[in-house]
Order: C-alpha cells, then sequence, then structure tokens
C-alpha cells in the first residue's frame, strides 16, 4: 500500500470523520444499562464476542465482498450485497445506524476532490447504501489492500465502542486503552485471514445484541442513538 492510499485509510478509520459514528452506541449503551456491562472486564467481553459472533463473522466478510465488487465493476452484485447485509440488521436501531453513518459518508466522498465520478454516481444511484457499501467503495477507488482496509473497519468499529464505554460506563482512558491494545490482536487475524466459504455459511448469530439493541430503542434515557 503506497503511503498516501495508507493517509486515506488512516483519514476514513479516524472517529474525526463527520459521518455521525459518535452518537451510536450498537446496544452497547443498553448493555450498560441492562447492568450487563460494568467494569473493564466486561467492556471487554463485549467487544470480543461482538467481534466474533457479529463483526468478524458476518460483516467483515461482507466489507470485503461487497469490495470485490467494486473492483470489479459489478452493479448488479452490489446492490444485492448491500440488500443482503441491511436485512441482517436485526433491530430497527442497528439498521438505521448503518444507513446514516452510509448516507452521512456518501455525502461526505461526494464533496471530496480525488475520487472518481463513476463511484460517486453509482453510490447516488443505490437507495440506501450502507456504511460497509460506500467504506469498501472509498477503499477500492483509493486502491487500499482489502485487508487493510477491513482491518481499519473493525478498528474503527472496536475504538468507537471503547470511547461510549468511557463515557457511559463509566471506564478509565487507561482501562479503555487496554481494551484496545488485548482485542487489536484478534483485529489483525480477522483482517488477514478473513471468514471463507459460501455465503450461507456466514453467521451474524448474536441474539444478546439484538434483543438489547431491542430494549434500547424505548429505553427511558440514553445518550445514544443506537
Amino acid at each position: 500500500m503506497s503511503t498516501l492510499a495508507q493517509m486515506r485509510l488512516f483519514q476514513i478509520a479516524s472517529q474525526a470523520l463527520p459521518i455521525g459514528g459518535y452518537s451510536h452506541s450498537f446496544g452497547l449503551e443498553a448493555a450498560i444499562e441492562s447492568g450487563l456491562i460494568q467494569d473493564e472486564p466486561s467492556v471487554q467481553r463485549w467487544i470480543s464476542d461482538v467481534l466474533l459472533f457479529s463483526m468478524g463473522s458476518y460483516e467483515l466478510p461482507a466489507l470485503m465482498d461487497l469490495g470485490d465488487a467494486w473492483i470489479a465493476g459489478d452493479l448488479g452484485a452490489l446492490s444485492r450485497l448491500n440488500g443482503e447485509f441491511l436485512a441482517t440488521r436485526e433491530s430497527t436501531e442497528l439498521r438505521s445506524a448503518t444507513v446514516q453513518m452510509g448516507y452521512s459518508m456518501n455525502a461526505l466522498l461526494a464533496v471530496l476532490p480525488d475520487l472518481p465520478a463513476s463511484l460517486i454516481r453509482t453510490l447516488q444511484t443505490m437507495e440506501e447504501p450502507s456504511l460497509p457499501c460506500v467504506w469498501s467503495g472509498a477503499a477500492a477507488a483509493w486502491s487500499i489492500a482489502s485487508s487493510d482496509s477491513a482491518a481499519a473497519y473493525l478498528w474503527s468499529w472496536a475504538e468507537n465502542q471503547v470511547l461510549v464505554a468511557i463515557k457511559a460506563v463509566p471506564l478509565g482512558q487507561s482501562a479503555g486503552q487496554r481494551v484496545l491494545l488485548n482485542v487489536s490482536g484478534r483485529i489483525a487475524r480477522l483482517a488477514q485471514q478473513p471468514p471463507t466459504g459460501k455465503a450461507d455459511m456466514r453467521s451474524n448469530f448474536a441474539p444478546g445484541l439484538a434483543l438489547l439493541s431491542s430494549e434500547h430503542e424505548t429505553q427511558y434515557s440514553r445518550l445514544f442513538r443506537s
């Protein structure tokens, strides 16, 4: 990967990217409210479990399939894969989060100067491009290797989860960095060796996450949108 591509990857993975990630907890706030998460070990367990049973086992291969479709210029596959990904979001909030962040990243890419017009046109024709769809399109346009894109995508999600925990548990800054340090090895392994095989062999079986996300929709007091 060139140094310029690496800089582009740092940019889209940054929590400073204005796509609204800071406003979502992706079910974590509900887990905190329920008492399931109270301290550093429980935060570590939550992130590791969601990484194992959802992010790594389904969202990551979906991201990489979308990247392959962008590279091949297969618009039919892009639409199908994006629709399949949206269908796996188990709650209204989880679906809304990826659509909202995809929309915001799409709008951002449209005003950046060095992306191909074909990428912007394709995204504008899609009804609800998800975050993985838009992310993978940017990565393909900037010649970012799929393994590097995958690692940055998972890292951005994990960093978001830690920031949510720091605000809402609350968790100390040092504890948050220990959690990130511990999870980074798993992220690296997943990015280098993503789940393979047929699409119907992949798993997004995380019922606890789905139930907590659904409960968050009616939670009395909350800081985050999901």
